[in-house]
């Protein structure tokens, strides 16, 4: 499996890994006040107009939980952006080496 922003490849969890600490800003959070805390984020396929997006909700509403749980809500939107790579533009996980 190649990533889709460099010329990194390997298998899934590799590419997942790398995409975790290479590509860390590609996962935009956002933050919305409006009657209760509305708390998102989203990746963006550079091969097309997908983009995995998803609503968090931690309990209490937590205005710090995207900050303190950055770099597991990293790994989940890079997982959903590996799926999708793999469904959509035929993008098999590589065999792990060993």
């Amino acid at each position: 499996m190649a990533c889709p922003f460099c010329d990194f490849s390997g298998h899934h969890r590799a590419v997942h890994a790398h995409l975790a600490t290479a590509h860390a800003d590609r996962v935009v959070t956002t933050a919305k006040e409006g009657s209760s805390l509305l708390l998102r984020y989203e990746v963006h396929c550079p091969h097309c107009d997908f983009t995995a997006q998803r609503i968090v909700n931690p309990r209490g509403r937590d205005p710090d939980f995207l900050e303190e749980f950055a770099a597991e809500i990293r790994l989940v939107a890079f997982d959903q952006l590996l799926y999708h790579l793999e469904a959509a533009h035929s993008q098999p996980a590589a065999p792990a080496k060993g």
